[in-house]
């Protein structure tokens, strides 16, 4: 029963761990495309859009005119 409790512990450490991982390794690719101008308008015209796309989802969700 010791063992188990000693791998329960370590297991917010190997959360944490997968947790940077992934995000790094999601945006190291990015952050090397934002090294353009061009990129950067991309970015922000799609981030603009995703916003304003759930922005209306969550308007009509809540019937919200």
């Amino acid at each position: 029963m010791l063992t188990f409790w000693e791998n329960l512990h370590k297991f917010p450490r190997f959360f944490t761990n997968v947790l940077i991982g992934f995000f790094l390794t999601t945006f190291e690719p990015i952050f090397k495309q934002l090294k353009d101008k061009k990129s950067w308008l991309k970015l922000i015209v799609i981030i603009i859009i995703s916003i304003r796309v759930v922005y209306i989802i969550i308007r009509k969700m809540n019937g919200i005119e």
